[in-house]
This record gives structure tokens, sequence and C-alpha cells, in this order.
């Protein structure tokens, strides 16, 4: 068992491009708490962050940026190309990744916690998960996926892939491997199905969202947790209300599942809208806005948004940007009484959350932002 008293982790890793960060989604609709090692990696090596000092000592300060930030893109560069190099990085950053994956899963609520790394069986965070979770995509799949998902060149994806150890390797020391193979419906059926045969009945997750009623002038409103199930029905309003090059088909939410979580708002018995967010790097990124014309955003919004924070909170998130459409960004009160501020992603202060919005900022929308929390993981110091 983990040293976490009480807790179930499930350990996510597999090679680049094989959809481990998918799996975790998924497990994180099934309950569990998901955290990314690799991203708090990249926490860590910020200005001021605990590993920038000792990485510019290591590696020089050909690594930096024109805003003094270390470029990943140049380090990525020397660690991947220098067999010896790599090792030098690791040292640095995974005793600082342990102690935050330390701090957050001992403050969670929820009982199954997933960590994703492609370095977790290498790393000590392996010793400590009850279940390792291997993802498998054929060689050619990866390189698609690394080519069109991460807009590589075709040369610099067979590098990164011929960094790293066969996948054979990761496979034979797996207790569930995931084939990532075929559309999202299928590998969400091998999730579900490992879920139920591996984490004990004991260890039920602690449930992120709840049901939340109010009146409204229109009637009873409910918020709820959208899920796979849903995808259907999120097609259908997603396509009534939303202009788009082309339909959405079920298979678009249930691929869209592996990204991101869904929060329906029903006046009565019908969807009359709904939030796309997602959580990533203990920062929460709603992207999806979509309210039927007949019910008002002033009534439609505030559940939906106070919701989403109170999930949010739950998952430990430190900060909260939300991209609104410009028609909805126009009604400047609802926003102040939610407590977000309009800003540009360059205003965030924080490097992680400027890179979070300026990755994910939609067309035709405004950036609000408001702060969830003030004891943040790997700050500063």
């Amino acid at each position: 068992m983990s040293k976490w008293a009480g807790k179930y982790v499930i350990g996510v890793t597999g090679n680049i491009g094989t959809g481990k960060s998918v799996v975790r989604k998924m497990l994180e609709h099934l309950g569990a708490y998901g955290i990314d090692a690799d991203a708090l990696g990249h926490r860590s090596i910020a200005k001021g962050a605990p590993g920038y000092k000792p990485v510019l000592e290591t590696f020089g300060k050909y690594v930096l940026g024109a805003d003094e930030q270390i470029d990943r893109s140049k380090l990525s560069r020397i660690v991947f190309t220098d067999p010896e190099a790599l090792p030098l990085l690791e040292k640095i950053i995974h005793p600082l990744v342990d102690q935050a994956i330390d701090m957050i899963i001992r403050r969670a609520t929820q009982r199954v916690i997933v960590v994703e790394a492609i370095k977790l069986i290498e790393a000590n965070i392996r010793k400590n998960c009850d279940s390792l979770w291997v993802t498998y995509t054929p060689p050619e799949f990866q390189l698609s996926r690394m080519i069109n998902n991460r807009h590589m060149t075709e040369s610099e994806a067979r590098q990164r892939m011929a960094s790293q150890p066969p996948q054979e390797r990761k496979m034979a020391a797996a207790d569930v491997i995931i084939k990532n193979v075929g559309p999202f419906e299928d590998t969400w059926s091998q999730v579900v199905a490992a879920w139920k045969k591996n984490v004990p009945t004991g260890a039920g997750a602690a449930p992120i969202y709840q049901v939340v009623k109010t009146r409204a002038a229109q009637g009873d409103i409910t918020i709820l947790r959208g899920n796979p199930r849903n995808s259907h029905e999120i097609a259908h309003f997603m396509n009534r209300n939303k202009k788009a090059f082309r339909s959405l088909q079920k298979d678009d939410i249930m691929a869209a599942f592996g990204e991101k979580a869904f929060l329906l708002l029903q006046l009565g018995d019908e969807l009359m809208g709904l939030i796309g967010w997602q959580v990533e790097n203990l920062i929460v990124r709603t992207t999806d806005i979509l309210l039927d014309p007949a019910i008002s955003a002033d009534q439609a919004l505030p559940p939906l948004i106070s919701e989403m924070e109170r999930a949010s909170r739950d998952l430990q998130c430190e900060a909260s940007l939300i991209f609104a459409p410009i028609e909805l960004a126009k009604m400047d009160s609802v926003w102040k009484n939610l407590g977000y501020e309009h800003r540009t992603p360059q205003t965030l202060g924080i490097q992680a959350w400027q890179e979070a919005a300026s990755e994910t900022m939609p067309p035709d929308t405004m950036l609000f932002f408001k702060q969830l929390r003030q004891d943040r993981i790997l700050r500063p110091i």
C-alpha cells in the first residue's frame, strides 16, 4: 500500500503520444484526484521557484528566454540530445516534484489518487503506488499525434521517441495496460473495466460534483455533472445553440470528455445551458459557456460558475480562468458580482497562469480571472 493512509494511488505512465493524459482524465471522471507530475516539474523551474537557480547553475544562461524564464524548448534540445544531461535535470526536478505530490495528496479529500508521469517507473513515486497503469499506442499512432497535436516536425518526433525506452519495458511492469488505439469510447470502456476490477470497493472516491438546485424567474434550475452518457444530449444542445463549421456528433463529445468536464444547467427537465472546463496544473480553465436564449445569463451564470469553483477548490485549484464569449463578456455586473476581473494573459503575473491563458484562450473570447487560494504549490521563494 502507498505511504498515504486511506488513499489508493494509481500511477499512470507510458511513452510520449500514448494517451496518458486522456486516461488520467477518464479516471478523474470516475472520481479520482488527478496529478500531472510533469506539469509540476515545469512549475519547479519557474523563475524564483526552487529549481530555477540549480538549472541555471547546471546548464548555463543559454536556457533563458528574453523574459528571464527558463525556455523549456532550449532545455529540451539539450537533455534529449545529450545522454548525460537528462539525469542532471532529473536530479534537480524529481525531489521537488516528490515534495509537491506529497503535499497535494495529503490535503486531497478524494480517496483515489491518480499520478501521471512519463518517468513514473524510474522515479520514487512508483514504490508508493498501489497500482501501475501503462498506456500503449503503436509507434505510427505516436508519430502522428506528436506531429498533429504537438506540432513537432517528423525528425523532432522521431528523436523524442528514440530517446525513450521501448514501450514493452513499461508494459512488462504494468498491473493494467490500456491500449489507446481505437475510438474514445473503446478507451473509456477499458478504463471503466480496469477501475471496477482494481480499485478496492472500500477506496470509493469522494464525489467531486454535487447536484445543485436553485430558483430563478423562469423556474427551478438544476446544475448537475455531465458524463459520457450525456454525449448525445450535449451534442444536440451545442448544435442548436452554437455556430460551428460542422455539426457535432456524439463521438466528438465523447472525445471532449478526454480533455474536460461539463456542468449542465437544466430548467425543469430541459437542458438550457452548459460550461466545459478543465483542471490542469492546479488551474481551472473554462473554455465553453453556452446558454439557450430563453434563459437569462444573469440567472444562469452564477450557479454554473459557483459550482465550477466549488469543485475546483476541492481539486486544490489556485486560479480560475474563464474565457467568455464576447456577448457574455459585456455583462460587467455579473462578472464583478462573481469576483472576476477582466485581464489579458500578460497581466496575470504568475508564469503558470500566463502560460495556461495563452495556450488555452479561444478566438473571440475575453479572459476573466479570479484567484481561488493563496497557498500556492511550488510558489516562488
